[in-house]
């Protein structure tokens, strides 16, 4: 079995080219568990938009477990400014959404690395006008009946898999 990082460690090891992006996503219990699954698999960062909320936060804490210290993020009001600025820097801007058309998300190819990986609110989703704005939309293949995941299941599943790949 692997030995665990210390935070200290956790700080200097590089992070896998992969940024969460949420968008208006309101519960601080989701927030934290997209937090804590950013740790997990050493993902770039965080970016907050919208009314998502940031840390300092009760409720955020209690899910992420002390991850809100160990994952770099920011909060970034206008989701458009801040696709603008990872377009900037180079990631490939995707949705993680019910669209179409749509790639699974075990088709993402490395060369589309680094990414960005834009979740929605719990209700609404991504905003068409953000939709318009990615690449491609990813979609988590599924085989129920309701076809919908909760949206910090849907990136903790995201992240694990774009990472799989990656040294």
């Amino acid at each position: 079995m692997q030995q665990r990082l210390t935070e200290h460690q956790v700080r200097g090891t590089p992070r896998f080219p992969v940024t969460m992006v949420l968008q208006n996503v309101r519960s601080r219990y989701n927030v934290g568990s997209i937090f804590r699954s950013a740790d997990a698999f050493r993902i770039n960062r965080l970016v907050l938009t919208g009314f998502t909320p940031a840390p300092p936060s009760a409720e955020i804490s209690k899910t992420a477990l002390g991850s809100e210290r160990t994952v770099p993020f920011v909060h970034i009001p206008d989701i458009h400014e801040a696709i603008t600025n990872l377009e900037q820097d180079n990631h490939t801007i995707v949705a993680l959404e019910l669209a179409e058309p749509s790639v699974r998300l075990t088709d993402v190819v490395s060369e589309q690395y680094p990414l960005a990986i834009i979740v929605g609110n719990e209700l609404t989703g991504i905003t068409d006008d953000v939709l318009h704005r990615c690449s491609a939309a990813i979609t988590i293949p599924m085989y129920g009946v309701k076809h919908s995941l909760n949206v910090a299941v849907a990136a903790g599943i995201a992240m694990y898999q774009l990472t799989l790949r990656l040294p």
